[in-house]
């Protein structure tokens, strides 16, 4: 009793309550328990916000909480082929046009090749974490074990919704590619209209319920099984893309690369707006390399991390990159770009060609296979992210769980599947690429910090802070000012009389010589024993800057939504979240007192 009440009076002062509910209902045990659990919500946040899980715990205490092991079953071509898959889907055959007619013209290929270059800095991010602590949750595990709970829970809850809102859109949207590949109008034909519903809600789309509910039986199966479906899914899509280069190669005129169809109206060259052009058509392809994060997320499933996962992260990024710039190679070729359909600019390539119309339902049919090999990436990604969660502590137990069996999330694949489908039926999800990828970048955003922040601030064996965590804060927080700084001038600065250019050498200068001086005054706190990012810390220096530019490109709406769902994840984790993982670590003290050990998973070691 006297421990007890010591450990309230340093913890919290309703350990007894708790302990007296069995761990087994704690917070949540009775409308009573809630309200003195709600009464110490202050109190909650202080202790959990920030507590840091050490990677090993991850690894062991925390991953055994799901019950059975996932497989390790997928090798470095099986993360290739979920890269491409998650990457190459429809969005590529949209984001082209838009940044080719709007912004650089033919340079849209250099802009796809900075986008792959930015997208590649962000991968190595991503690998250091993933071949060090080969678990499921990706950026939600990496963002726990660095800044703590909070940071993990709001950037997780982010994601997921992105994941789930975007799956539904492109779901939808599978109907009408569908219907370009076989020459129904599929939108009309294919979905039910319901009298009396509202607008945007009374289109009933059982197409696209159906393509979610077969992925997600699926998933649920077998990931490796999974992946060999993605497989051959992919390889008849790149297929088509690479049909898709090749006729543009064949029947473009070179002259299309430098001479626009109205001379008199929009100027010529390469590059006909310069470089401003170019990088602004870089931040919106950018969003076509989204998806290698879901790779991440498969890393329990891997048979050798240290090895599959930079091959299979970093060569994803690397063969999308030149697919890429090939496609939009092929697409300047066709046409000069101020000819160009921004919203259909391959199929609209070959509309007015004599015996070539047969081409816009091939690629019709390539666009569909992109769809459906992007939704099994991106579904797969999901669920692992809210098993980890389920882990955590911070959501319901039972969402973490593993089937013994199939050796798969089937709860956590199971109840994103069935949501994503409720939303897939009725709503009519009209989000713009930009409203779909804000939390996305604010992810890489966070990986690229947490990458330093790991690397150059010290932790005892607990995985708490223990030195250079304030020089390291703020060199990452002055840096994210200089990057912001440079984003302003490149969207505000008048042009004139070399003032924007003159604003923009400074910013540069002020950034690279933070990286230098942090550099040469703050030491490493420990190298990666098995794989790290190359050149730290100017590599995650540079992904830190390269997406912050690209979130300033975003539109205000993007950033109204993103503050829309960061309130709503806030709200749960004071209401529910923060109690929930109170109770967890509140048991898992008592296991410990009663003389249980830390679990072991020896599957686990690379």
């Amino acid at each position: 009793m006297d421990k007890g009440a010591a450990e309230a009076s340093s913890g919290g002062s309703d350990h007894g309550a708790a302990m007296a509910n069995g761990g087994g209902g704690g917070s949540f045990s009775s409308l009573r328990a809630y309200g003195r659990a709600l009464a110490q919500t202050p109190r909650r946040v202080a202790r959990r916000a920030c507590a840091a899980t050490a990677p090993g715990e991850e690894m062991s205490r925390v991953r055994a909480r799901s019950g059975a092991h996932m497989a390790r079953a997928l090798r470095w071509w099986d993360l290739i082929g979920l890269g491409l898959g998650g990457m190459v889907g429809a969005g590529v055959f949209v984001t082209t046009g838009r940044a080719t007619r709007l912004y650089a013209g033919p340079g849209v290929v250099v802009s796809y090749a900075i986008a792959g270059l930015c997208a590649l800095l962000s991968a190595f991010c991503y690998t250091e974490f993933a071949v060090d602590m080969p678990v499921a949750g990706g950026a939600f595990s990496y963002l726990r074990v660095t800044f703590g709970e909070f940071a993990a829970f709001l950037t997780g809850a982010n994601l997921i919704m992105e994941y789930v809102f975007s799956n539904a859109a492109v779901a939808r949207s599978f109907t009408a590619y569908l219907g370009t590949a076989v020459g129904v109008d599929a939108p009309s034909k294919w979905r039910i209209a319901v009298p009396g519903l509202p607008e945007g809600f009374n289109q009933v789309d059982l197409v696209a319920v159906g393509v979610i509910l077969l992925i997600s039986v699926c998933i649920c199966y077998s990931t490796k099984e999974s992946s060999v479906v993605n497989m051959v899914l992919t390889a008849v899509h790149v297929a088509f893309i690479l049909f898709i280069i090749a006729i543009g190669f064949l029947h473009g005129d070179a002259r299309n690369l430098t001479r626009p169809a109205d001379p008199s109206r929009n100027p010529g060259s390469f590059f006909p707006y310069g470089a401003v052009g170019v990088f602004n058509g870089a931040a919106m392809v950018y969003l076509s390399y989204i998806g290698y994060d879901a790779v991440s997320t498969m890393a329990e499933e891997v048979k050798r991390p240290a090895t599959d996962i930079p091959i299979g992260v970093s060569g994803s990024v690397v063969v999308v990159t030149v697919l890429y710039c090939l496609m939009a190679a092929s697409m300047s070729l066709l046409l000069p770009y101020d000819a160009i359909d921004p919203e259909a600019p391959f199929s609209g390539a070959f509309k007015g060609r004599h015996g070539m119309a047969w081409v816009s339902n091939v690629i019709g049919a390539g666009a569909s296979l992109g769809i459906l090999t992007s939704l099994m990436v991106a579904m797969l990604g999901q669920a692992r992210y809210l098993c980890v969660i389920g882990r955590s502590g911070v959501m319901p137990a039972w969402l973490a769980r593993v089937n013994p069996r199939t050796a798969t999330p089937v709860n956590a694949s199971a109840f994103l599947g069935l949501f994503t489908a409720a939303l897939a039926l009725f709503t009519e999800l009209d989000i713009l690429l930009n409203l779909v990828c804000i939390g996305t970048l604010f992810v890489f955003y966070m990986v690229a910090n947490a990458v330093v922040y790991r690397r150059y601030v010290g932790a005892d064996e607990l995985g708490r802070s223990a030195r250079g965590a304030w020089p390291t804060l703020a060199f990452l927080a002055a840096f994210s000012l200089a990057a912001l700084a440079f984003t302003l001038v490149w969207k505000l600065a008048p042009l004139e009389r070399g003032v924007q250019a003159g604003l923009l050498a400074a910013c540069a200068a002020v950034a690279v010589a933070m990286v230098a001086a942090f550099q040469a005054l703050v030491p490493q706190a420990h190298e990666p024993e098995l794989w790290g990012v190359p050149g730290m810390p100017w590599v995650p220096a540079a992904s830190v800057f390269l997406n912050v530019f690209l979130l300033g490109s975003l539109d205000k709406p993007s950033y109204v939504r993103f503050g829309f769902f960061s309130v709503a994840a806030v709200l749960v984790y004071v209401l529910y979240s923060v109690h929930a993982s109170y109770d967890a670590e509140e048991r898992g003290a008592a296991a410990l007192d009663g003389g249980g050990a830390k679990v072991q998973d020896e599957a686990c070691t690379v």
